[in-house]
């Protein structure tokens, strides 16, 4: 079995995601979950917002993690998606039922696959959500994002109480700001009608303070390497 550390980390074609990918700062096998290959990132093609693709993820957990005795065992989830924009009940149903399947659904029931998979690991265990202000703020517009958002912190608040219940997996939620990622580049895209707060995106990049993805992800592995507080649901903007 091989002792190199692993990282699973969803959404790791583009964006956050890529860049934490990228900044890995210790030897381990990095695997890009998303519908896009990058190279030099072992790659386990899965559409996240097709509930189809949840179960081949958790079993690529099981088999990368049975009998696993690397030191660490660490799973990302980056992705996410705002498409479509709108009102609710003014878009396209199904995919808004994407959206909410994405958002929200699929980081609860991958890290759930994740935490199971990895009970018996005696490595150092964690599992990070990149979370959102949307979480705690109304944006119309975004519900089913702001939705996803919310639950799945609460979704670590709860599970971070049980895993530090019985030792085992580190479990946080860290929002990184607003990031110069595609996400930006399609909010700025879109009607006023569809995102009312589409001037406050705007000129936040014509003032140049969209932050660098690879500022972020370098924030994000510090906080992973000092160790996340357990059901912590933080955010980079505060100090």
């Amino acid at each position: 079995m091989s002792k190199t550390s692993v990282v699973f980390i969803t959404g790791a074609s583009s964006g956050i995601g890529l860049a934490i990918a990228r900044a890995v700062p210790f030897e381990a096998r990095v695997f890009n979950i998303s519908r896009r290959a990058v190279e030099g990132l072992e790659h386990m093609p899965a559409d996240l917002s097709d509930p189809a693709s949840w179960g081949q993820v958790a079993a690529l957990f099981e088999r990368e993690l049975s009998g696993f005795e690397g030191p660490r065992a660490i799973f990302i989830h980056s992705a996410g998606t705002l498409t479509p924009m709108g009102a609710a009940g003014e878009v396209d149903g199904a995919g808004y039922t994407r959206q909410v399947l994405l958002n929200s659904a699929a980081p609860q029931v991958l890290g759930n696959a994740f935490l199971s998979a990895a009970a018996g690991c005696s490595a150092r265990r964690q599992l990070l959500i990149v979370g959102s202000g949307a979480g705690q703020t109304v944006y119309e517009g975004w519900s089913a994002y702001c939705g996803g958002k919310a639950a799945t912190d609460h979704w670590v608040r709860t599970v971070g109480a049980e895993q530090a219940r019985r030792s085992g997996c580190e479990v946080a939620s860290v929002a990184p700001g607003v990031v110069d990622t595609p996400m930006q580049d399609e909010i700025r895209a879109t009607p006023v009608g569809d995102f009312p707060d589409h001037s406050r995106f705007v000129e936040l990049h014509q003032e140049g303070l969209l932050r660098d993805p690879s500022e972020v992800a370098a924030d994000f592995w510090r906080l992973l390497e000092a160790g996340l507080e357990n059901g912590a649901v933080l955010d980079l903007r505060e100090p």
